[in-house]
């Protein structure tokens, strides 16, 4: 069958995800104890024991979805023999996208963790220098979303799917934004429990201190095909994957464009590895022929 590989996204998290992979799959232990081991300090017991506070701030919560999903991946291979089904492309949410490189051997697991500290390190950062936040907005036009986000002087920040959209930057303007979309019909607009305004202009200082790091970063082309963010196409030239992983943390997250992109290429099956089932909520949205799986659990 053919296959998709999508990974969890920063707001999945929850305490005590891998600990039963960690305690029974010796290839996903593996993962949590190499993380432990590059970053200095145990990422496992806050993946297992939290707490919920320290679990969701972004310098914790970006590596621990990370690792996660990567043994998640490794349990998956290591109980299939590899790849059970063909698998022609990848894709993962935001930071989902270091796991999707690293399942497609763009980066090693270790390359892409050290890079990923780095990121949540300089998005912490920029959460801290700004007073930004975000919000779900439910069953409203695209383009008339886009057009009150520019009149408030925010972004839109992720494209999800099928009447999803979700909106960031300062949080007086999407408050605005908020009240205005209300008043032209809109279902639902939501404010999301964030530390900032990912995926906007407020992050663009870490996307910029990114550059750096990414091009220190070892790499090869990758060898499935991978569906990112920030084009919502396939990349394959590694110059350019690493300038769309720069220019992600402050642009548009294209995740219904990479599942499309995904479909054409001909999934019929959809598996997500990392916490939660956020990811494969969506592609029911976008197409609810396509076969779900998911892996984050023994």
């Amino acid at each position: 069958m053919k296959t998709a590989y999508i990974f969890s996204g920063q707001g999945a998290q929850t305490v005590g995800m891998g600990k039963d992979l960690y305690e029974n799959s010796p290839a996903a232990k593996a993962v949590f104890d190499k993380a432990d081991e590059i970053l200095g300090w145990s990422v496992s017991d806050v993946c297992f024991n939290g707490p919920a506070e320290k679990l969701t701030e972004t310098k914790y919560c970006q590596v621990a979805i990370y690792t996660t999903s990567m043994a998640c991946l490794a349990y998956y291979r290591e109980k299939n023999g590899g790849d059970p089904d063909e698998v022609i492309g990848c894709a993962g949410l935001s930071l989902g996208e270091y796991s999707a490189l690293a399942a497609a051997g763009f980066f090693s697991f270790e390359e892409g963790l050290k890079l990923l500290e780095k990121r949540a390190l300089f998005m912490d950062e920029a959460c801290r220098a700004t007073n930004g936040g975000m919000a779900s907005i439910l069953a409203g036009d695209p383009a008339v979303i886009a057009e009150v986000c520019a009149e408030c002087d925010i972004d839109v920040a992720n494209l999800n799917c099928p009447g999803q959209i979700v909106i960031s930057g300062e949080k007086d303007g999407v408050a605005k934004a908020c009240a205005m979309l209300k008043e032209k019909g809109v279902k639902r607009a939501l404010p999301l429990n964030v530390a900032g305004a990912f995926h906007s202009r407020l992050m663009a200082s870490a996307g910029e201190k990114l550059r750096g790091p990414l091009a220190e970063t070892q790499v090869a082309a990758p060898a499935i095909p991978v569906a990112q963010n920030f084009t919502g196409k396939f990349e394959n030239d590694p110059a350019v994957i690493k300038e769309n992983l720069a220019g992600q943390v402050a642009g548009s997250v294209r995740w219904e464009e990479c599942v499309r992109a995904m479909i054409a290429a001909g999934a019929e099956q959809f598996v997500e590895f990392g916490p939660g089932n956020v990811l494969t909520g969506l592609v029911k949205r976008t197409d609810a022929t396509k076969q779900l799986v998911n892996i984050n659990k023994i």
